[in-house]
């Protein structure tokens, strides 16, 4: 589900199924605010830099490595990389209620705006025989040179990816 709202902000919501584990198992890794290297795919590192862990006014420091656009008239065609970093400021945490929102404070990935809002819900009734998922929710400005489908796309395919890491940690814990 997502919408570009007519003041030009985006929002939006990306959701993902984790068939195997409770939303009790999986909030623990989603609460851990600065291991999201164990988690996202391309994400290279993730480290506190600011605050007292678990507690809003937290930051983290994200970098991912990216190919780097060649030169239009570059001879040379060695592949080149580009470093993307971001600062992230954690706003609230509730355990209870298994839900976070960070807000994103500088940055070079071209995003002005940004707060996102992740929760880990219980499917059916609440029994986790179901299995939990993921919602990510956020508001943003237009994203520089990309769409705002790209852009959700781009957050739906990194949270199944998020989603599928967590399940594997989950069912590798439980068989040792």
């Amino acid at each position: 589900m997502a919408q570009e709202s007519r003041d030009s902000k985006w929002e939006g919501k990306a959701i993902a199924e984790v068939r195997s584990a409770t939303a009790d198992q999986v909030w623990p890794l989603i609460e851990d605010f600065c291991s999201l290297e164990k988690w996202y795919p391309g994400v290279d590192a993730c480290q506190q830099v600011k605050g007292v862990y678990g507690e809003p006014g937290l930051i983290r420091y994200i970098t991912t490595t990216v190919p780097a656009p060649p030169p239009p008239d570059a001879a040379d065609q060695t592949p080149a990389t580009v470093v993307k970093w971001c600062y992230e400021t954690l706003l609230s945490i509730d355990p209870v209620q298994r839900r976070l929102s960070y807000q994103i404070t500088e940055n070079n990935l071209g995003v002005g705006f940004y707060v996102a809002e992740w929760t880990v819900l219980e499917n059916k009734d609440g029994d986790g025989a179901g299995g939990c998922r993921i919602e990510w929710r956020f508001t943003a400005d237009p994203v520089e040179d990309q769409t705002f489908e790209g852009f959700c796309g781009y957050l739906q395919s990194s949270l199944k990816g998020i989603a599928e890491r967590m399940e594997k940690a989950l069912q590798a814990a439980t068989n040792n």
